[in-house]
């Protein structure tokens, strides 16, 4: 085996983590207006006011957390110059799902270490008096930043809760308010009326970037990414193009140009190319694709297994009860019990909703009807290395024996007829 050393290499990179999702730029192009309502809302603090309460919404990487970040960094600066006392808890909401699991991070994160709660075991008025009493031993004005709040889902009484704690007499010296950012853009219309009506006092909208606004968040990231020259023309125009096709994500946008430049960079290419981009973006949806099947519940998957093994057989495009026969089988021989046809219809629409699969309406007249058909959307070894985890558990089937084996997806050496014998 050769030897394998790492030296530094900064022949296209100055600052790579300059592309990076946590890096916050000195200032922010393409927002002119989100920031204006913003600070407008943001002003209160300033002015040793009661804080409003803000409720940020728009898709996954419109801004909406880079601003924040970079309005607040400013905000705590001028805080500390006009001797106003600011405290600021951030908080990402991913996997917490009630308004109690919130609750007890927001004490732990009030908290010295030594003095941390057990996430369970409490019962929720006392969480609720831990975090009133940590807020009032901070005292002055406090905001809480809660990331990605939709994942609270129905259980959202602590959004009624933290807003209304000063004038319920529940505290008496901070003033709190709550920044909520939400990717759902339905999660604000879907608040009960009483939590709206508190935490919606000022809402501000981030809708997707445009080309011309992507390119200009990517020239100002590159200028500090990368070295001069080290882009060729056109790359950057490419790269906000696939990112408005993407719903106007800066966030993959970045990804991609970061995907690009470390192709290049892998290669010892004088300069990031079109063809890297192109190149990097297939890798992404590669990825994407990968994540999206894993992500799938089981039986989902084994509806995409059962099309996978017909595309292998050449059977594709499927009718929808074709696929719904070998799913069955595969359950069958599996030891699990299958969903109904109609259940099986609607992974199906689910599927195709995902980009995983196209899914196409036929009409044969009298003859033959009205029907769907399927086919995947991908290729086969990808779909399958995707679901390398229900393969291990369930079994090889005949039809993909020869692709599994040709392309390493699982080392396995039974499959699903010997398995059920």
């Amino acid at each position: 085996m050769n030897e394998i050393s790492f030296t530094p290499d900064d022949s296209l990179y100055q600052d790579r983590d300059s592309l990076s999702e946590d890096y916050t730029p000195d200032s922010i192009v393409g927002r002119d207006s989100e920031i204006q309502q913003y600070h407008t809302a943001l002003q209160p603090v300033i002015n040793g006011e009661q804080p409003n309460n803000i409720f940020l919404y728009g898709k996954t990487g419109v801004g909406k957390t880079a601003v924040t970040n970079y309005l607040l960094n400013q905000l705590r600066q001028d805080a500390s110059q006009f001797d106003v006392d600011l405290s600021v808890v951030s908080l990402n909401c991913e996997g917490l799902n009630s308004s109690y699991q919130i609750a007890i991070n927001l004490v732990n994160r009030l908290r010295p270490p030594e003095a941390q709660i057990s996430k369970t075991g409490h019962p929720q008025y006392e969480i609720y008096e831990f975090l009133w009493n940590n807020l009032d031993e901070i005292g002055g004005t406090v905001l809480i930043v809660l990331d990605e709040v939709d994942n609270i889902g129905d259980d959202d009484s602590i959004l009624y809760q933290i807003p209304r704690a000063r004038s319920n007499g529940n505290i008496e010296n901070a003033r709190v308010g709550i920044i909520g950012i939400s990717n759902d853009l339905a999660f604000r219309e879907n608040l009960s009326p009483k939590v709206r009506s508190s935490l919606c006092e000022k809402s501000i909208s981030f809708p997707p970037y445009d080309a011309d606004e992507l390119q200009a968040v990517l020239s100002q990231r590159a200028a500090v990414a990368f070295h001069e020259g080290a882009l060729d023309n056109g790359v950057l125009e490419l790269c906000a193009a696939y990112g408005a096709q993407d719903a106007g994500d800066a966030r993959k946008a970045l990804d991609l140009l970061r995907g690009a430049g470390d192709i290049a960079r892998a290669e010892n290419a004088a300069e990031v190319t079109a063809d890297h981009v192109k190149r990097a973006r297939a890798e992404l949806e590669r990825e994407e694709l990968m994540d999206g099947i894993a992500d799938l519940a089981d039986h989902q998957q084994l509806v995409l297994y059962a099309l996978a093994t017909l595309q292998a057989e050449s059977e594709t495009p499927a009718r929808s009860q074709v696929v719904y026969q070998r799913y069955e089988e595969l359950c069958k021989l599996a030891a699990l019990d299958s969903r109904t046809s109609r259940r099986v219809r609607d992974f199906l629409a689910d599927l195709a909703m995902l980009s995983i699969i196209v899914s196409s309406q036929r009409n044969d007249g009298l003859a033959g009807g009205q029907y769907r058909d399927h086919k995947l959307k991908h290729d086969l070894e990808t779909v399958l290395s995707a679901m390398s985890d229900l393969l291990e558990r369930i079994g090889i089937h005949h039809s993909i024996h020869d692709v599994v084996a040709e392309s390493d997806v699982v080392m396995l050496s039974t499959n699903l007829e010997s398995s059920s014998e």
